[in-house]
């Protein structure tokens, strides 16, 4: 687990679908005065160079965020993430791709509460000099999923939990379920957001079904899971041919969002003809 560094997945098109879903829930969280937590329990490095050799080996930025960035036809909130991204690059070129560390530090308020947590020691050490200064921040080398029972319920009683670890052992999937069921068992309206890769992998192809049988069990506000499909596996049945959000309590705002935002993200993300998505939820 500890070989993992996102720097050589930044700014692609499962970074685009994770931080557009982050990006509304912590403006719609944002919208009320009383102050929020966030967990992230998978924070990575906070930022990450798309110029740097790790970015370069696959170049995946290039068909994610690239193909977005200087566009002037998006949706609003797709030209809101983009936004936030351009705002990490100040002289307007592509250079550096926020983590979600970052997109949490341009939207939170300082009233707001952040806790991190990333066990790769070189990305801790950057995340914790990226984030020094910031009020109500803690930045911890412990294991995020572990940590959720020190964090939840929050003393803000408002709370969003981020998890998105990178799913290289079987046992993460495990992990994620349980640590979805801990969080809406100590707080049932936390919104507790989880990305996970798409694979020919049983445990990817089953994972939105359990964490929807978890929910529904669990949250109050229902659910909503969306999935980007953008590539096809290779003739072996391996690759990742996109990825999903599973969001418990998710905003009212999400669904329709993110139906206005998904079309295009198909047409520009999309690698074959097959590309597609899946955007469906639970009302409570």
């Amino acid at each position: 687990m500890l070989a993992y560094r996102h720097a050589f997945h930044a700014g692609n098109h499962a970074d685009v679908l994770k931080h557009l879903v982050l990006t509304r829930v912590l403006r719609y969280m944002g919208e009320k005065d009383k102050p929020y937590t966030l967990v992230d329990t998978h924070a990575g490095a906070g930022g990450y160079s798309v110029e740097g050799r790790y970015a370069q080996k696959n170049a995946e930025y290039a068909t994610g965020i690239a193909r977005l960035y200087d566009s002037s036809d998006l949706p609003e909130p797709l030209a809101d993430y983009v936004s936030l991204v351009r705002a990490f690059n100040p002289d307007g070129q592509l250079r550096q791709y926020p983590g979600s560390p970052a997109i949490a530090n341009m939207l939170l308020r300082p009233t707001d509460r952040l806790r991190a947590y990333e066990l790769h020691p070189t990305d801790h050490r950057i995340l914790a000099s990226y984030l020094e200064g910031r009020p109500s921040t803690q930045v911890s080398d412990r294991d995020g999923f572990a940590a959720i029972k020190g964090e939840l319920p929050s003393p803000t009683r408002r709370a969003a939990l981020l998890m998105d670890p990178p799913y290289e052992l079987k046992t993460d999937y495990v992990k994620v379920l349980s640590a979805l069921r801990e969080a809406l068992e100590r707080a049932p309206d936390t919104v507790v957001m989880v990305w996970y890769p798409q694979l020919q992998r049983l445990e990817s192809t089953q994972l939105a079904t359990r964490l929807k049988a978890s929910a529904d069990a669990l949250a109050k506000k229902g659910w909503l899971h969306v999935r980007l499909t953008v590539a096809q596996a290779d003739e072996r049945g391996f690759g990742m041919q996109g990825s999903g959000m599973f969001v418990a309590n998710p905003p009212f705002t999400l669904h329709d969002e993110l139906a206005e935002c998904l079309p295009l993200l198909v047409e520009r993300l999309g690698h074959y003809d097959g590309a597609s998505y899946v955007l469906e939820q639970k009302v409570v």
